[in-house]
């Protein structure tokens, strides 16, 4: 089980690589796809090595070994050789993980019930919500149905082809549910925060996502490119009245910060506008693919290792 579990603890550090390659060479969508999978993957394997380290460690106390029926001696036999001291650790982290991911989902549990409270509450029965607040501001409100929030702000900093690019960029958020995608790997970086580089990902990846959407939509990629770059501007200074519970969750433009160089967030989506549509590199979502599986191999690879050795200490605990 050793090497297994081991290997399974260090395809975490893979986060950052799989980001870069999912955001330079694949469709916004399939990377959306490919990164959110791979969150979910890479902290569940990780943080379920850490348990089977914490396990193998336990079941070697005689005193638990007797308790769960085991035989000692064919735990000590064929057991793992694991320290005490990174058996704890493995513990405390594996603990830590726990309660991380126990309040990141309490959390965004409340956030989306308030959400989709607050979209309940909107006025009107239409997706498309206008407020009259002179701040430009734009977003989505997940719920059933979801709305599109925009402000007379936005509206009036935006031309009518603006408008219709906008729309079209909020209805692919509301349409394609991104808040899911956003959620799963916000909740793999609580489990383990070296998926971090994922989660920043995703959070792009959506916009990125929406950008194209919009740009297929109108059938001017160019305008849309103009109409972020002219929202991004008109936002710059502006104070948006939202509610706490839209400004902590659903899905925002504001909360895509990744930098992947010296340009931000905006500056790369208008420029990925300004170039022809992108595509999927086969190679590309091959190589993401296989490292996943192989994450989830060398996880069960591990698991059922220690199954086989709990199942052998307690056929022989029960036979002599």
């Amino acid at each position: 089980m050793r090497v297994f579990v081991y290997v399974t603890l260090i395809f975490p550090l893979t986060a950052a690589p799989l980001a870069r390659l999912a955001l330079t060479r694949l469709h916004p969508r399939h990377a959306t796809w490919l990164l959110s999978l791979a969150a979910v993957i890479l902290a569940g394997t990780s943080c379920g090595a850490l348990g089977l380290v914490a396990i193998s460690a336990l079941v070697r106390i005689p005193a638990l070994a007797h308790l769960a029926h085991l035989s000692h001696r064919v735990i000590i036999a064929g057991g793992d050789s694991t320290s005490g001291v990174i058996a704890v650790a493995a513990g405390i982290l594996f603990g830590a993980a726990l309660l991380l991911t126990a309040t990141f989902t309490v959390t965004r549990a409340r956030t989306l019930a308030a959400a989709f409270t607050h979209a309940r509450a909107l006025p009107g029965a239409a997706s498309l919500v206008i407020t009259r607040d002179e701040s430009a501001d734009a977003y989505t409100v997940p719920g059933n149905p979801g709305r599109i929030v925009v402000s007379t702000g936005m509206l009036e900093a935006l031309d009518r082809p603006g408008r219709r690019a906008l729309l079209a960029h909020e209805h692919a958020h509301l349409d394609h549910r991104h808040y899911l995608y956003t959620t799963a790997a916000r909740l793999a970086a609580a489990a383990n925060p070296l998926v971090r580089p994922l989660a920043g990902a995703v959070d792009y990846a959506v916009e990125r996502w929406a950008d194209e959407h919009a740009a297929h939509t109108i059938g001017d990629r160019r305008q849309v490119a103009t109409a972020i770059a002219t929202a991004a501007i008109a936002t710059k200074h502006a104070r948006p009245r939202r509610s706490p519970a839209l400004a902590l969750g659903a899905v925002v433009s504001r909360t895509s910060g990744l930098r992947l160089d010296n340009a931000g967030p905006v500056p790369r989506r208008v420029a990925a506008l300004l170039d022809p549509a992108p595509r999927t590199s086969l190679p590309a979502l091959a190589a993401g693919l296989a490292v996943l599986v192989l994450a989830a191999f060398c996880a069960l690879e591990a698991a059922n290792d220690l199954q086989d050795l709990l199942s052998l200490a307690h056929w022989y605990a029960d036979h002599h």
